[in-house]
């Protein structure tokens, strides 16, 4: 097991033992054993996660002198506040249980996911009173129920309609975390004259094209255009072509809404005709009316076309809340801007993002002729390491991860991690090097905003291993790195839901293809834990999609995770030679658009962090010409 406990009793002996081994990979704080108790423990969450009262119950009772008490107390109240659904209760007994715990436990992390359920609760109750004493006091403040509940409290007690429903703008983004509260907050925010009858409906149309028809009948009721969203969504070409006929019979509201939802079927199948459909929607208006997904997509659909007239009017008509939240949008402006001829202002555009060191934020500053290197390194001391060692959360997210309790770590981690300045963040994530918790160091030196240390931020742990396997077969470091970075965390364990596994998370199938083809005879499917054998096909693999797609690193690196074959049916849909950017923003799926963009971004910073050499991401993006797809042998 790679991630090994700091026992609670001893955090002296843990930062000897830390300052001793040094920044090796193999440092070891002290070996957890797991006994009786931490195996009843992990039962009890188990049991907690089902919301089992009689189980949670009897198993907390069991575990009455377990050190991690605030635990223990509150997997046993936690399912007393919820059905076995998952949804709040309205009618539960345990409110003293809940007080009790919210005052003993005050200040820590599980206190304020405590705090986070009982304010579900309070909100079923419509109990106004005691929510709105305990919602100031939720630090996270990261659940769109709660939002959605707090935003229902102004409405009954009276507060401008107009004005809740701005705020509620600003939250109703995603119907997949809506929930009951925000179902209800919507028709409340129609009746009391905040939010059109349009408004509603548009919302109860984004859970439409997600398929929660029952929650879009709640939000908008009978929706005009229902059947187009169900058309195109199965068959967007065919609802193109068949609403190109009959449009006219609909309210020009109708048509631009119908409009923009067949944009975005045809854009995710990238289609052509997405950039017509939406300049219809656009000619038509209205594009408040539109989901955050056919906003989204309404962009991606004139870069694809090169339409950078539809991009820059596709970016005007943005919800804001949607806008800000990705730096994707605030790039393409800058380049519609400068398509347009208007340089100062699109300068200003790059200059807004050019100090993140996101994928988007490497692009704009080549844009403002600033090289992509890592910055000054920041040094902290023994001293500020040995101090971060001692922090309780850090302590206790430890052992969790030796238990291989992960949700539970990163809760404690993250929390210690509040407020802390650069320099904190930094001796904390030198700390976790220490301790060889590699995913914590990424995670805590991402953080920092002034100081850096991007040999933390992109750190390369089992490079003994990893280099010489890399340089036998030609295979770029740095990206090897960027995409380990971004597929396991440089976590050794590390597990998906369709059983890639492992630091490179490789398929067992394709872990059995690739070792046929490179002679690995005595390879059989256990052998992939192993840390040498997960490199060594995860490298070979890499390099044998980089070969099958013509050497590109945006394709191969899109293939790694969704398949060369898609890769390749993404290629030969596009309609002439495309820059990699825009391919890598129009990939039909969030998670392998995401991942490609961040493992590209990745890859230029550790060449920075290895070689001391400055690449241009643009150059490693290219140009991706047309070309038919031809089957790959390649899994």
């Amino acid at each position: 097991m790679l991630l090994l406990a700091l026992l609670v009793s001893a955090p002296s002996f843990a930062v000897e033992k830390a300052k001793k081994a040094g920044p090796s990979k193999e440092s070891r704080i002290s070996v957890f054993e797991m006994t009786d108790s931490d195996r009843a423990f992990i039962e009890l969450r188990e049991a907690a996660k089902k919301n089992d009262v009689a189980r949670t119950q009897s198993l907390a009772a069991s575990l009455s002198t377990h050190p991690y008490d605030d635990y223990v107390a509150y997997f046993r109240i936690k399912p007393q506040l919820f059905d076995s659904a998952g949804s709040a209760r309205a009618d539960t007994n345990a409110d003293s249980q809940v007080m009790g715990f919210l005052n003993q436990y005050q200040g820590t992390a599980l206190a304020d996911r405590m705090r986070n359920d009982w304010l579900l609760v309070l909100g079923k109750r419509k109990d106004w009173s005691r929510f709105d004493m305990e919602y100031p006091k939720f630090a996270l403040d990261d659940d769109t129920q709660v939002k959605c509940f707090s935003l229902q409290s102004k409405l009954a007690q009276g507060e401008n309609a107009t004005k809740v429903a701005i705020d509620a703008k600003t939250i109703l983004l995603d119907p997949r975390y809506f929930g009951q509260a925000c179902q209800e907050l919507i028709p409340a925010l129609v009746a009391a004259g905040g939010m059109s009858p349009s408004e509603a409906k548009a919302l109860g149309r984004a859970a439409d094209e997600m398929g929660f028809d029952t929650m879009s009948r709640r939000l908008g009721g009978e929706d005009p255009i229902a059947d187009i969203v169900k058309s195109a969504k199965a068959e967007p070409i065919k609802t193109f072509k068949e609403f190109s006929q009959t449009a006219s019979r609909y309210s020009k509201e109708n048509q631009a809404a119908a409009w923009g939802v067949i944009g975005q079927f045809l854009a995710k199948k990238l289609d052509p005709n997405a950039d017509d459909a939406y300049r219809l929607q656009q000619g038509l208006g209205y594009n408040e009316l539109l989901s955050t997904e056919s906003q989204e997509w309404k962009v991606r659909a004139g870069l694809r076309a090169k339409d950078w007239a539809l991009v820059k009017n596709a970016i005007e008509g943005m919800n804001p809340a949607v806008r800000s939240k990705d730096p994707a949008w605030t790039y393409w402006y800058g380049r519609a801007l400068k398509a347009e001829g208007q340089n100062e202002k699109a300068r200003e555009s790059f200059e807004l993002i050019a100090e993140q060191y996101n994928f988007y934020g490497q692009l704009a500053r080549e844009e403002l002729g600033k090289p992509n290197t890592a910055p000054a390194r920041t040094k902290v001391s023994d001293a500020d390491i040995d101090s971060a060692a001692t922090r309780k959360g850090f302590i206790r997210g430890e052992r969790f991860y030796a238990m291989n309790l992960r949700f539970e770590g990163n809760r404690e981690w993250n929390w210690e991690l509040r407020n802390m300045s650069d320099k904190q963040l930094l001796a904390a994530a030198e700390y976790a090097k220490r301790i060889a918790l590699y995913d914590r160091v990424v995670n805590t030196a991402d953080r920092t905003k002034q100081e850096h240390d991007f040999g933390l931020r992109y750190p390369t742990p089992f490079r003994e291993e990893l280099s010489p396997i890399a340089k036998q077969i030609d295979l770029n470091l740095a990206w090897a790195y960027g995409l380990i970075r971004q597929e396991s965390r440089f976590i050794m364990n590390a597990s998906s839901s369709v059983g890639a596994s492992g630091l490179m998370q490789v398929m067992p199938n394709t872990a059995k293809y690739v070792a046929k083809k490179i002679g690995m005879t005595s390879y059989t499917n256990d052998k992939l834990s192993d840390t040498n054998t997960n490199l060594t096909l995860g490298s070979n693999y890499l390099n044998m999609v980089l070969v099958d797609l013509d050497g590109s690193w945006v394709l191969a690196s899109a293939a790694y995770n969704a398949g060369p074959s898609r890769s390749k049916l993404w290629r030969e849909k596009l309609t002439s030679p495309t820059e990699g950017a825009i391919f890598a923003e129009t990939i039909p799926f969030n998670e392998t658009r995401t991942y490609v963009k961040n493992v590209l971004a990745n890859a230029t910073y550790y060449s920075s962090v290895m070689n001391g050499q400055t690449q241009s991401l643009k150059q490693r993006l290219g140009v991706i010409a047309p070309k038919t797809a031809v089957a790959s042998e390649l899994p």
